[in-house]
């Protein structure tokens, strides 16, 4: 009986993450065209203790190849303990101070800088991050060509050694695969707002982040779903190389913990139906997981059938991964060992998440 009810669990899961493979590859790749530039875009930069990061974010924004007169860049200063001044830039730059008044500093922000935005399109990134010289160019096409409101693209990690950045690497990597995915199988429920971009317009329709105010994060994944809850059609995903966003990783396992915390604690507030069943679903897969293993070290459950449950398991995370990793050109390393640790992880992260407080810049937040 034991078996069984494990067997259905694994089941369930290698079910759903074969149809997030299966939406992946119905992602066609979008490719650069000759188009005429027209999108203004308002690049939205939410820092908090930036000073070493900023310069860099700033440096590849000078770099774009796009018309200086269709971008403008908005930093909005969340009470920094530093300060930033900008220094010389082709680009139209100014820094605002954050009008607090809800519970999540980031949403404050994006609505801050839009009260003072002159262009059409809101894209957003954040200070850790480097965008590649033709972001706003593909960018600029994929809307003109698919008629979207709403844009999300891809986001991966600065290129680091050691067991640390390979694990978070290959869980990042997992959480790009679900989110293109879930576009291929016109279910998207999740986006990254380092790399998220949207028109002034459909915001304001959408009644911006109303309703989302009392949770601290998701000023990506709550206005996504809003989204396709009232327009489907008009949301998208630019899978091309051009548009990938780069991020750092973080340097020590406690901020790794306390960033997906951050993360996970999101999933309570999902209006989407499917990503609340997806999230259950990787849960309890991770759940059963761990629960093998210590029937397997009781004696309890057969080594055989553990083995066909982590071997099935790992295959079929394998398989997102290493097809995630291949668009993003990204190196797999510690895989094995990163697939032992991650049901503990991931477990770990969403039982704290539902319970406990975590820590983001410098601050406290409540579950």
């Amino acid at each position: 009986m034991l078996e069984l009810i494990l067997g259905i669990v694994f089941f369930v899961y290698i079910l759903f993450i074969g149809q997030l493979i299966y939406g992946f590859l119905q992602m066609k790749r979008f490719s650069k065209k000759e188009f005429t530039l027209k999108t203004t875009f308002s690049i939205v930069v939410s820092f908090r203790n930036e000073k070493e990061n900023l310069p860099n974010l700033l440096h590849s924004i000078s770099l774009l190849h796009y018309p200086r007169e269709l971008v403008e860049v908005i930093l909005v200063d969340d009470d920094s303990e530093d300060e930033f001044r900008i220094q010389n830039s082709e680009f139209r730059i100014q820094i605002v101070k954050n009008i607090r008044k809800s519970n999540s500093p980031k949403k404050d922000a994006i609505e801050t800088a839009i009260q003072v935005t002159k262009n059409d399109w809101i894209i957003t990134t954040d200070a850790d991050c480097l965008v590649q010289k033709d972001w706003l160019t593909i960018y600029d096409q994929y809307i003109q060509k698919n008629e979207v409101e709403m844009v999300a693209s891809g986001v991966c990690y600065v290129p680091k050694n050691g067991f640390l950045s390979a694990f978070q690497n290959l869980d990042f990597l997992s959480l790009q695969g679900a989110t293109i995915g879930s576009f291929g199988i016109e279910k998207p429920f999740m986006c990254n707002g380092a790399n998220f971009a949207y028109s002034k317009t459909f915001f304001k329709e959408l009644n911006g982040f109303q309703g989302n105010e009392t949770i601290a994060s998701g000023d990506d994944v709550f206005l996504l779903q809003k989204a396709v809850s009232a327009a489907p059609k008009k949301v998208g995903f630019l899978l091309a190389k051009e548009s990938i966003v780069a991020t750092k990783p973080v340097e020590t396992w406690t901020e790794l913990f306390q960033q997906r915390v951050r993360w996970a604690s999101k999933s309570t507030g999902y209006s989407s139906v499917y990503g609340k069943l997806l999230a259950l679903v990787v849960f309890v897969g991770n759940l059963a997981w761990i629960v093998s293993f210590l029937l397997w070290l009781t004696s309890v459950l057969d080594q055989n059938i553990f083995m066909l449950f982590v071997a099935l398991k790992f295959l079929i995370d394998f398989i997102l991964i290493y097809k995630t990793a291949n668009f993003f050109e990204s190196k797999l390393q510690y895989v094995l060992a990163s697939s032992l640790l991650y049901p503990f992880f991931s477990v770990s992260v969403a039982v704290y998440s539902l319970f406990g407080n975590y820590s983001w810049k410098g601050r406290n937040f409540r579950k």
